[in-house]
């Protein structure tokens, strides 16, 4: 917390000095009462007197002094609130095994088929691009509030060979990192060694907890076979403050992918999408069907994206100091007739 006005806080040596008044007329009011012949006389014409409780109206009112006495000197907090001028970047698998029947009418046509309805139900300004990957990755349709151009570019995905998850990761953080406002800190780009001939210095890591106002959303079986190892991508998107949402595409099982006159089983790798998820301090969900793909889309709202902004709490202390106050005030009337 920073203070626009720190001067201010001199202020709070008031308090103290306040204390030390109340303690000074507390042992006023007790040499007072010892002038008494009889004390006991006293008590008994006075009745039962209040006790300890005559000294909670003066903390309330001194805790709220000392409240309002801080939002004098006008604080400042980093809030982290959901944004909605966020960006994600829908990251899918084309490999060969998304052509699995086991989600109809096929794990990709049904992972497109949700991010088209998913698209067309966020905000016009929130940003989406989409990053496909196999073998290798590539960047379909860099992130933009064109919605037209995302419909266009989750269309074109076609099936390809192997699966490059942790590719598909850095690629999506390339995009991210390349788009103006998106950075937490100045960074170089990412580049996956299996695409780029020299790899760049790494990036100044964010504190654990601070996000980035983007999410990579990663549709996928999770067999990873080739590329950068899904762990280590995963590391870098933690070091940068992205978090990578998982959705596992079918059945753990598996299931039988006819293709070519070949058979195969191929099976959902939820290990490996659940620790991308927890290392990046995101969640995985599965999708057996393709109505828990719509309904895991329509969960993954843009409130998922978050922004640390500086904001001045003054109004929220000077409320908060408010209620002391006026707690304070209550109970003396209440108890005793009288303010503190």
């Amino acid at each position: 917390m920073s203070f626009l006005w720190i001067d201010m806080l001199w202020l709070l040596f008031l308090v103290p000095a306040l204390v030390a008044v109340y303690i000074l007329i507390q042992r006023r009011r007790k040499k007072y009462a010892l002038r008494y012949a009889s004390l006991s006389l006293v008590k008994d014409a006075l009745g039962r007197g209040p006790g300890r409780r005559r000294h909670i109206p003066p903390i309330l009112f001194l805790a709220g002094l000392t409240v309002m006495l801080v939002a004098l000197a006008r604080p400042v907090a980093t809030v982290t609130l959901p944004s909605q001028q966020g960006t994600v970047m829908l990251t899918f698998d084309v490999s060969g095994s998304m052509r699995a029947e086991d989600i109809q009418p096929n794990r990709l046509e049904a992972a497109k088929a949700a991010a088209r309805t998913f698209v067309e139900n966020q905000p016009k300004n929130v940003r989406i691009g989409v990053v496909s990957f196999s073998d290798n990755a590539s960047v379909v349709q860099a992130p933009t509030i064109d919605r037209e151009a995302i419909l266009a570019a989750i269309n074109r995905l076609v099936w390809q060979r192997r699966t490059a998850v942790g590719s598909g990761i850095i690629t999506s953080l390339d995009a991210l990192f390349e788009e103006p406002g998106a950075k937490p800190n100045p960074a170089p780009s990412l580049r996956d060694p299996l695409t780029s001939p020299s790899t760049p210095a790494a990036p100044t890591p964010v504190s654990r907890g601070k996000f980035a106002p983007a999410i990579i959303v990663l549709l996928s079986d999770g067999a990873s076979n080739t590329g950068t190892r899904p762990m280590e991508a995963a590391d870098k998107a933690a070091e940068r403050g992205v978090r990578v949402y998982t959705v596992g595409m079918g059945y753990p099982e598996g299931a039988i992918l006819r293709l070519d006159g070949f058979s195969m089983r191929v099976r959902l790798d939820e290990e490996t999408l659940k620790s991308i998820a927890e290392k990046t301090d995101a969640s995985y969900f599965r999708a057996d069907n393709e109505a828990d793909l719509r309904a895991i889309y329509h969960n993954l709202s843009t409130n998922l994206v978050f922004k640390a902004e500086q904001t001045e709490i003054t109004a929220g202390l000077t409320a908060f100091a408010a209620v002391f106050l006026l707690i304070g005030g209550i109970l003396s009337l209440l108890w005793f007739n009288r303010l503190p």
